[in-house]
Parts: structure tokens; C-alpha cells; sequence
């Protein structure tokens, strides 16, 4: 009971900050699918993406990677909540350029490092996975994967390290730890580029370090990063940049706008225990006016039914035994996106609608 209450938290969070991100039905081919099955599907949903030239990226950053104050936003360097030790300005003769020692200029980092696609396109430009860095932390990074420092022999002046990993059962190899602030971001990176390139990684290296095999993510590094997403959760940052970057390239992260699916991919228990039969829930109409009917699969012997709006709140809060079909009153909502939530003991299930 306490991973389905943890999980409906987390889903409470995730759909407050998420709604209406995707444009209507650009998911409709994933629903009701784990596994696999869902992350190919998610690969022929963002597949065949525009690709963009290297050499327009420091442009496109403009609009991707800018802070309020027209700073680049740097995650390498970066303190959020506090003052960055240096800022970098576009236009502004901060593109790197030669580079000492940190502060002295940013470039393009390839967060999946281009040597484990051997430089091939379209991933050598796909700006979901490329972000606006310090020059001298990025040549610290190197190729490194990213993982958690036990000790370090290098810490840069925001806190990120390169150090050995300490991470269980993933131990002796050298990483580069990104701070806590930036972990999930790096984690949804990931999930893209393993569901992005899924299947067309041939000529990506077999094996070429301890944290992925071509376009497939190890194990224990996957644990890590499955971690890494749910202790920081998507933030405005990244739901901007999402949207910014669909417009670019006319892809989207799905792993920003529906964070459940990277357990619905990679955690078992979650495909097992959590999702199997719900997912087979029918909400309809969608769009929907005046009512809403809900479907499940099967009679269950309690199931909780909520309805929130796009603003977290609690429009509609029921319990039901022992029924399967259930028709909801939503005459007098205002119009715009909800999300209808429903959990029995074991499963957990989640579907936006529209109302107008």
C-alpha cells in the first residue's frame, strides 16, 4: 500500500504541472501499454524528428536554455535558489572559444556523450539531450557517465564532482554527479535518448561502458536513474524547454510530459503490480460535456475514483464497491483539462480529459 500511496503523490505532483503540454492524441498509440511494447511505441511517436545543424544550436539555446534574466542556464554551473559562482550572456563572446579554468566560456555538451553514438545524426544535434554548459566542467565530465561520487577527485564550484561511483552494485568505474537540483532532468534525458534511438542503435558501440549497451540502459545505472526521477520531479524548467523544443524539432520528451512512463517501461513491479489491469480502463467521451463514464476491466471490491483539475485540486472524491461501470457528473466544471485518477489496493490509473 505505501509504493500506490507514493506513487499516487508523485502522480498528484506530475499531472499539477503537466497539463496540456502534449497536443490532444499525441499519445493515444502508448495507452494502456508497458514494457517494450511502451517504449516502442514512444519510439514511433517521437521518431524521424527534424534535425537540426550542430552549428545552429548556440541559436536555438537562445530559446531552450535561457533564464528570466536573459542568462544562459547552465547546469553544470547553476545554483538554483542561491548565486552562481559566474554567468554566461548570449552574444556575447561567451561561446567558447579556449577555456582555462571554469567561468571562462560555455559550449555544447552532449549529456549522451557523442562517442556512444559514434557522432552519428540525427543524435549528434538533437537538442534534447544537448545543453548550454561551462567549457572546463564539460572537458572535466569528459565521457564519463553520469553517477553518484563517493569520492571525489574533482569538484566543480556549483558541487557537481567526478569521482568513482559508490552507487550499489555499480561500483569502481569514474562519473561525473550532477547536483541534486539537475539529477531527474539528466534522468528524463536519458529515457528519451533510450526510447528516441530504440532499435535504430546498430551502429552505436555494444558494451561501450558500465552504464548502457548502444541505446539500452544497464541495470543497476537505470535503477540509479529511476531514483534520480523521482527525487526531483519534472519542474517548469523542463516543461518549457519541452514545449520549445517540440516547436524546433516537432518531437517531445514523454518522459516530461507523462513521468509515469519511465516505470511503466523499466520497473516490473510497476508493470505487474500497478498498471496491468486498469490500463484497460475506459474514460469517455473525451472531449467529454456533460457527463463522464468510467469502465473498468473488471468488479472490483473497492475503488477510489478522483477527479482534479489542472490546478491539483479535488473536483471530485468517491469510493465504489463492487461495480464496473460508473458514470460522473461534470455539468457544471468549467472547461479545460482534468485528470481523472482511480486506485484500488494494488493499481493505480490516470487519464486526462477535456471538458468544454
Amino acid at each position: 500500500m505505501f509504493r500506490i500511496f507514493s506513487i499516487i503523490a508523485l502522480s498528484l505532483f506530475f499531472y499539477v504541472n503537466l497539463f496540456s503540454q502534449a497536443p490532444a492524441g499525441y499519445y493515444n498509440s502508448a495507452q494502456g501499454l508497458t514494457g517494450l511494447a511502451l517504449r516502442a511505441a514512444l519510439h514511433n511517436i517521437i521518431d524521424d524528428h527534424n534535425s537540426v545543424s550542430y552549428s545552429s544550436l548556440y541559436t536555438h539555446f537562445e530559446s531552450t536554455d535561457k533564464k528570466s534574466n536573459n542568462t544562459v542556464w547552465d547546469m553544470y554551473s547553476d545554483v538554483p535558489g542561491g548565486t552562481p559562482p559566474y554567468t554566461y550572456m548570449y552574444n556575447s563572446s561567451d561561446e567558447c572559444g579556449n577555456y582555462n579554468n571554469e567561468g571562462d566560456c560555455f559550449n555544447r555538451e552532449h549529456s549522451w556523450p557523442a562517442s556512444w553514438f559514434n557522432d552519428s545524426y540525427p543524435a549528434y544535434s538533437d537538442l534534447f539531450h544537448l545543453y548550454p554548459t561551462d567549457g572546463y566542467v564539460n572537458n572535466r565530465r569528459s565521457n564519463h557517465p553520469f553517477g553518484e561520487v563517493g569520492s571525489s577527485s574533482w569538484t566543480s564550484q556549483n558541487g557537481s564532482k567526478v569521482g568513482t561511483s559508490n552507487y550499489s552494485g555499480w561500483t569502481g568505474v569514474t562519473v561525473f554527479e550532477p547536483i541534486d537540483e539537475y539529477k531527474g532532468d539528466f534522468a528524463r534525458t536519458y529515457f528519451y535518448m533510450s526510447t528516441r534511438y530504440y532499435t535504430e542503435d546498430a551502429s552505436w558501440p555494444a558494451n561501450y561502458n558500465s552504464m548502457v549497451n548502444r541505446s539500452s540502459i544497464n541495470p543497476k545505472p537505470l535503477e540509479m536513474l529511476l531514483q534520480w526521477h523521482h527525487s526531483d520531479p519534472v519542474s517548469t524548467k523542463e516543461i518549457n524547454r519541452n514545449n520549445t523544443v517540440y516547436a524546433i524539432q516537432g518531437n517531445r520528451n514523454p518522459f516530461i510530459d507523462n513521468p509515469e512512463y519511465a516505470d511503466a517501461i523499466w520497473d516490473p513491479n510497476y508493470q505487474t503490480a500497478y498498471f496491468y489491469s486498469l490500463s484497460k480502463t475506459q474514460v469517455f467521451p473525451n472531449p467529454a460535456n456533460d457527463w463522464v463514464y468510467v469502465v473498468t476491466p473488471q468488479n472490483y471490491i473497492t475503488i477510489h475514483i478522483r477527479i482534479l483539475d489542472s490546478f491539483g485540486n479535488t473536483m471530485f472524491s468517491k469510493e465504489y464497491s463492487n461495480c464496473n461501470e460508473i458514470q460522473i457528473d461534470i455539468s457544471n466544471y468549467n472547461k479545460g483539462c482534468y485528470c481523472v485518477m482511480m486506485h484500488s489496493d494494488t493499481e493505480l490509473f490516470t487519464q486526462k480529459i477535456m471538458i468544454f
